[in-house]
């Protein structure tokens, strides 16, 4: 394995590395010597996370060596040890050690989802460098109690662990202290999926094992809320004291700095809650007067509790208080929501008798009411409603006043960082009133949602500065523009980077396509986005970059609303046959489990040999935009189909980008604001360049991203792009010239880049059969029957659809309509000028331009000779068609 020297530090790199990955290292090595914060942007595909984990790995190693050498001298008192070495020749670099420092610190790896952190630990396991590791996760992750983990909710699962925990009944933690040493623990890079295995096996639990394992670990990984949110923070006991703490992946730390400082407190929130202690003070009121009329015990009453029922009428009580607060406050007149200064929150919670003086116990009183009905199986409630309170609470109050100042200071401090916006309740949850317990004004009228928002990520940030953390270093693949992300933070970032790609300019193609090939201008503005000729121009546009994109084609719109409303017309215009006559369509969905499952029947769709490739459409900011592998034949091409602003409407957006012109206003100390419309615009940019990232995912990689709105053509829209990505960008006024340029480049791309290796890339654990179903469908229909039921049973959704419907239907609806409307055989005329006698699959790129297309009846059975209704996901395009008897003809 090379080792390369940068600043006095050896570095085993598992290549020789490029000019830029040395750059990269060489800035990571200066933020920890130097004990500064860093922002450093590399692009996606050049190696950021191997560069970080050995650059931050040997940095420590040095760091410890050079302590060790240190220590070693002053024994000797200026002895040599060896007459052929000097003492002083150890010491490379030891003047900037601080000699009374006894710790090396601790490198706490952060990044959004476990996914993420899976893929950065099989980097580790790739380098050289097998430091004392630990993973931490959640319950829902590492708990292998069976009973723990048949409840559903999150909540229940935490209590009913801590009571076991304290109790001492759950034996798989009893083993926790005796293996939490075992070498086979402790010596490999493990995994959430390792840790999980290891427990089985060993029957102990992972939970408590990772826990304890951290005490003694070198580095730690975790996702982002761990360390951003007081409450985990102080649930997993994380000690950033020293510690060096890398964000990966960190375009979303500014959002989730100010999700996790913020809360929205529903009226079913509080309905609930009340609901719940109401049960509690009801067993318990029904034990203490069993008591009275037995003559028992009285210290038997609370065996269940440590409180008494003064006190939970007092719980009760104060939440009455609070919902009544909050139900009195007066709205504007249209509905809209009425907005206060950040103090405001510490008013409203006085006048329901929550202050800084006794929030700790009720605090505390909530979390043993929690825990008392988690462990009484014989009440049924739920208790989120409950524990969001508890949370808001530490929210609210996650800074005491220091000594000698007051509440009003605090609130001072709030109001800099907070606003408070309360307004109609719009959820929907409604809590059917009972009347045998209590009433509340939330069954009688629309209630109102309390908010608490912060707008300062820097607030958050912050407050981890204050830990004693050594440096704070923030890397992604989309961080430009700098200034404005460092702005934000609100600390100093002496050390920055804009790392250019490691590709050449033949591996990219960029676009900008202000028209379809009607002529009709691409724009997904407010006022255009729904309109019948731009979404027909688009549909167009697709038809025919689909001819000529080969393997994987991803297709990302503003929203969901955006996405839905186009795809609906597609399919009622004919315009999505056209599509998957060339290129099946999958599309994104919000549950986790199916997004899973749809995410691997297109794996699979792209790697069928046999196949064209596959068309996923996504939405920016969602699940596909962020974290997924789209290498190689996975994503050849993206197209963006708009720029995703934010919706300007809703009212935390009208909020922030009143706070942000507010302090640029003020010009508090030193800080430089963005103005509003800076964050308005940056965050539309920051979605399309992560977004665009999906395309490179390494060196050898290629692909064509297409900017198919107008609006793009702006100067200051095509300065927001990433810096390596700007000198390629091209605007074409004919969409001709696309088709001729995007062919050619792939012509020249495919001879002169070596052929990725074949390989699925499953985004699951569970892929293989889901794998095995899609494949069975595109290849043989005799078994396919078989394993789409399989399919059927795994995805709640189908299973449901299979009982008691007719087969196939709501999968596939017949109409007597053609697939193709009026004009829509007329797409791309000089582009489909060989007549039908003639068609046939193209075998190049270039034929895919003399492709015209098939006849959406041709070569089908005659029940597919009618209208196919479009799937909302491929998945249910393939059960439906096994079910129903369909044969889909190979084009």
């Amino acid at each position: 394995m090379p080792q390369i020297q940068l600043d006095g530090i050896d570095i085993n790199f598992p290549y020789v590395p490029y000019k830029c990955q040395e750059d990269y290292m060489s800035k990571v090595i200066e933020c920890l010597q130097k004990k500064v914060n860093g922002v450093l942007e590399s692009p996606t595909g050049t190696g950021k996370t191997l560069c970080l984990l050995c650059a931050s790995l040997a940095w420590r190693q040095h760091l410890k060596d050079s302590i060790s050498a240190t220590k070693i001298i002053n024994k000797l008192n200026g002895e040599e040890l060896f007459d052929s070495r000097s003492l002083s020749s150890w010491g490379r670099g030891l003047e900037d050690i601080d000699l009374g420092y006894r710790e090396i610190p601790k490198i706490i790896y952060a990044s959004r989802t476990h996914t993420q952190l899976t893929q950065v630990i099989n980097e580790l396991k790739a380098t050289s460098y097998r430091p004392k590791m630990c993973v931490l996760g959640s319950r829902e992750q590492l708990c292998i109690h069976p009973e723990v983990m048949k409840l559903e909710s999150n909540h229940a699962k935490i209590h009913m662990c801590r009571a076991k925990v304290s109790t001492r009944t759950c034996h798989y933690y009893n083993k926790v202290d005796e293996k939490s040493t075992d070498k086979e623990f402790t010596e490999p890079i493990l995994d959430v999926e390792d840790l999980v295995k290891g427990g089985h096996k060993h029957r102990v639990c992972p939970y408590y094992l990772s826990r304890a394992m951290k005490q003694n670990a070198e580095i730690i990984f975790m996702p982002y809320n761990y360390l951003l949110d007081p409450k985990s923070r102080k649930t997993h006991d994380i000690d950033l004291q020293g510690t060096v703490v890398i964000f990966d992946e960190a375009h979303n730390v500014e959002k989730m700095c100010e999700e996790y400082a913020s809360f929205d407190l529903a009226p079913y929130d509080l309905a609930s809650g009340i609901e719940a202690v109401n049960l509690i003070l009801e067993e318990e009121a029904k034990k203490f007067q069993h008591i009275v009329n037995t003559d028992d015990n009285p210290e038997s009453i609370n065996s269940g509790m440590k409180m008494d029922l003064s006190d939970l009428a007092k719980i009760k009580k104060i939440l009455l208080d609070l919902e009544s607060t909050i139900d009195s406050i007066e709205l504007s007149s249209d509905g809209s929501g009425v907005t206060k200064p950040g103090s405001f929150i510490y008013e409203l919670f006085a006048k329901a008798q929550i202050t800084f003086q006794n929030k700790s116990a009720i605090f505390e009183a909530l979390e043993q009411i929690i825990t008392a009905m988690s462990e009484n199986t014989g009440i049924f409630t739920n208790t989120n409603g409950l524990q969001k309170i508890a949370d808001i609470l530490q929210i609210v109050f996650c800074i005491s006043p220091p000594e000698g100042t007051t509440a009003d200071t605090m609130g001072q401090s709030a109001a800099k960082h907070y606003k408070v916006h309360i307004h109609p309740d719009n959820s929907g949850n409604k809590k059917q009133q009972r009347t045998d317990l209590w009433t509340s004004s939330v069954t009688k009228k629309q209630g109102k949602t309390l908010s608490y928002w912060c707008f300062s990520p820097g607030y958050s940030m912050a407050e981890l500065v204050r830990h004693g953390i050594r440096s704070i270093i923030l890397t992604s693949g989309t961080l430009a523009p700098l200034s404005s992300f460092t702005s934000e933070m609100q600390i100093p970032f002496p050390v920055t980077l804009e790392n250019p790609h490691v590709i050449d300019k033949h591996q990219i193609w960029i676009g900008i396509v202000p028209k379809g090939p009607d002529g009709v201008q691409l724009s997904s503005a407010y006022n255009n986005r729904f309109t019948p000729e731009y979404m027909s121009s688009l549909g167009k546009t697709m038809v025919n970059l689909c001819r000529v994109v080969p393997n994987g084609l991803l297709v990302f719109f503003p929203s969901y609303p955006v996405m839905e409303k186009s795809l609906q017309y597609w399919k009622e215009e004919g315009i999505s046959s056209r599509i998957e006559e060339i290129k099946p369509i999958f599309v994104e969905v919000k549950g986790k489990g199916l997004f899973t499952e749809v995410m691997d029947a297109y794996y699979d769709k792209v790697n069928n040999p046999q196949s064209n490739g596959a068309c996923f459409c996504a939405v920016c900011r969602g699940k596909a935009s962020e974290g997924l592998d789209f290498a190689d034949m996975n994503g050849r091409g993206v197209i963006v189909t708009g720029l995703p602003f934010p919706p300007r409407m809703d009212p935390r957006i009208i909020l922030k980008m009143q706070f942000l012109d507010e302090m640029r206003r003020k010009c508090i100390g030193n800080v430089k604001y963005l103005s509003g419309q800076e964050w308005y615009r940056q965050q539309a940019s920051r979605a399309v360049n992560q977004a665009i990232g999906r395309v490179i995912r390494h060196r050898n990689d290629y692909g064509a991203i297409f900017l198919c709105d107008h609006r793009f053509t702006g100067t200051e829209a095509k300065s927001q792009l990433p810096s390596w990505l700007q000198p390629h960008v091209k605007v074409y006024d004919n969409f001709g010239h696309i088709i001729r340029d995007v062919s050619q480049f792939f012509r020249v791309a495919q001879k002169v880049m070596p052929p990725p290796k074949p390989k699925l890339v499953p985004c699951s654990a569970q892929s293989s059969e889901v794998n095995s179903a899609a494949s069975s469908f595109f290849t043989a229909p005799g078994p396919v029957l078989k394993k789409a039921k399989t399919l059927d049973s795994h995805v709640p959704s189908l299973k449901r659809k299979r009982a008691g419907e007719p087969a196939g239907e709501d999968l596939f609806c017949c109409t007597d309509e053609p697939s193709g409307k009026d004009g829509m055989a007329k797409l791309c005329i000089e582009y489909e000028k060989v007549s039908k006698s003639t068609r046939k699959k193209p075998v190049s790129l270039l034929d895919a331009l003399e492709h015209s297309e098939l006849n959406p009846n041709e070569g089908k059975s005659q029940c597919e000779k009618k209208a196919v209704k479009m799937t909302t996901t491929s998945l249910k395009q393939m059960s439906g068609e096994s079910r129903g008897g369909r044969k889909k003809s190979p084009l």
